[in-house]
Order: structure tokens, then sequence, then C-alpha cells
């Protein structure tokens, strides 16, 4: 089969097409034929080899994220041959990333894409929307309490807003200018200048800080200080300092929601609903995953590119 994969990390240049043996789905699993895989800051990470552990088998395939059509489905799967699914990938795990004609998935780590949306759309749903879903589980928010989301024009920060506003949290999300009207269309309660006064212009909203904060921007120590006292932050790059004042920092790992079926399936129904929006910025043929990653790498892109197997 093909794949988009690296033998030596490296820019996006790495990236290269490589035929490998078909793999072949076992009891509990099933084989998609892959027909979008969406390109995430997480997949530049592993082909920079910036999150490569020394047991890494090579070539190693990057992607978290894959929509396409059953074609193998093993015993006591519970799943049929001919199913539309997304499904979140491991890159790291047995079964390895999504960049690739046919992904072998547990059973319990796919679901169905929503009605109505195609392949590329529905590949950009799993691992940002677990993340997010991971995201709020762990603050722990009771509706009425306040959440600020950095990064709020991106993928991760989209879900965020939308899934803390029906979640009924009173919502403060980050933009820059040209970002705003997109931002807005989210529904936060508050749209504040995106940079490094961030935290100050919270604390103008309010003055004892938000309840918690999802830092998808990754600003760390430049963004905590919008956070109350005992408040909340959550962390999607591992930040290990101790903020102080009682802050509890929460690291969000999406690889820990692989086997999160369920929670799949309800973010596939708020999609159905319109509680969730979801953007493609561009798809591309998967022989153009170098491109890509350059896209994504120079900024700027708002929504998910996607490759086309």
């Amino acid at each position: 089969m093909k794949i988009i994969g690296v033998e030596k990390f490296g820019g996006p240049q790495a990236l290269t097409v490589l035929d490998v043996p078909e793999p072949h789905a076992g009891p509990g699993e099933v084989r998609i034929r892959v027909h979008a895989a969406a390109v995430s800051p997480t997949d530049t990470v592993l082909r920079s080899g910036g999150q490569a552990p020394d047991t890494l088998r090579m070539p190693a395939i990057p992607g978290m994220d894959a929509a396409g059509v059953i074609d193998e489905a093993g015993p006591d799967s519970g799943w049929e041959v001919g199913e539309q699914v997304m499904a979140i990938a491991l890159p790291l795990g047995e079964h390895h990333g999504a960049y690739a004609q046919y992904l072998v998935s547990p059973a319990d780590s796919l679901a169905r894409i929503p009605a109505g949306v195609d392949f590329a759309e529905a590949s950009t749903l799993p691992m940002n929307g677990l993340t997010a879903v991971q995201t709020l589980e762990k603050l722990d928010l009771k509706p009425g309490q306040s959440l600020a989301v950095t990064g709020a024009a991106g993928t991760l920060g989209n879900y965020l807003v939308q899934l803390a506003k029906h979640s009924g949290l009173v919502v403060v999300a980050d933009a820059a200018a040209k970002d705003r009207d997109l931002v807005s269309s989210l529904g936060p309660d508050y749209v504040v200048d995106r940079g490094n006064d961030f935290a100050g212009h919270v604390r103008e909203l309010f003055p004892d800080g938000v309840d918690a904060l999802a830092d998808a921007a990754v600003m760390n120590g430049k963004a905590v200080s919008a956070v109350r006292n005992d408040g909340g932050f959550a962390t999607f790059r591992w930040w290990s300092e101790e903020p102080g004042r009682g802050i509890t920092v929460h690291p969000i790992a999406v690889r820990e929601e692989y086997h999160s079926a369920r929670k799949l399936e309800t973010l596939r129904q708020l999609v159905e609903d319109g509680t969730l929006t979801l953007r493609v910025a561009d798809r591309m043929p998967a022989e153009e995953a170098a491109t890509a990653h350059a896209r994504l790498e120079a900024g700027g892109v708002r929504g998910r590119l996607v490759l086309l197997f």
C-alpha cells in the first residue's frame, strides 16, 4: 500500500511516498480504506523528530485523523464492511499514523462520519474534537463559570469555544484582527485581542481572573496570569512550570482517548445538530504532503489542510 512517511526526520521534504505491505484487521479491529487524513501541528512535530522514541519503527507515518470506508471487519468488531467512518490514529502506536491507504483501527477508536459531510470534513474532527472534550473534562467547570481560550481561531480553539458554550460556560476567546469575524461566529461571550497582552485584556473583563484557561496557542507563562487564584490551566505542550497561586496545571494528552468511541460518537451528533463546525482549509493529493506541511508551518491556515488518498 501507499503511505506518506519519513525514513529520516527533517523538514517537510522528508515526507516521501513509500510502498509498504498492507495491514489486515484482527479480532476486535477494522481496516479502513482511508480517503482523507487531516494535517495537524502534531504531524509536523513527528516528522521533524520532536516526539520520536528510540523504539519507533521506521518509516514513521504521521497523521492522527482519518476518514474512509471499512473494507475489512475482524471478528467481534461490531462493524460491517462498507460503513463510512472517521477514526483517531496513533502514529507512535502499533498501527501507525493515518497518512496511509489503509489504516487498522481498534473497533472502539472510530465512529460513523456525520451525516451531510464528506470524508475531508469528517477527518478534521477526531483528534482535535477529542482533545477539546478531554480538556473540558479535566478542567471540570460548571455552567456559568468562565473559560478563556487562546488560539481560538485554530481548529482546536474552534472546538473548545463551541463545546464550552454548549456546556453553559462563559467564554473569552482571543483573535487577531483578521480572525475576529471567524472567532465571533463561534459564539464566545467576549473576544479580546490576540497577543502578549491577552492576560491583561482578560483581567479587564474579569478583575479576579477567569476560572480556567485552555492554552491552545501555547502561550504558557504569558497567559497564566489571566487565571484566578486556585483556577485551572490546560496545557497542550506539557508546560511544566509551577504557576503558583494555587493554580492547577492540567496536561492534555489525546492519546488517552484512543479508545473513546463513545465520545467520538457524541462529537458526531454535535456536528449533525449544528453545535460544532467543521472547517477544511484545502484538499490536497496525498503526494503533496510536503507542501501541506510547509503551508501549515508558515502559519495563518484557518481550518485543516486535508490529504486525499
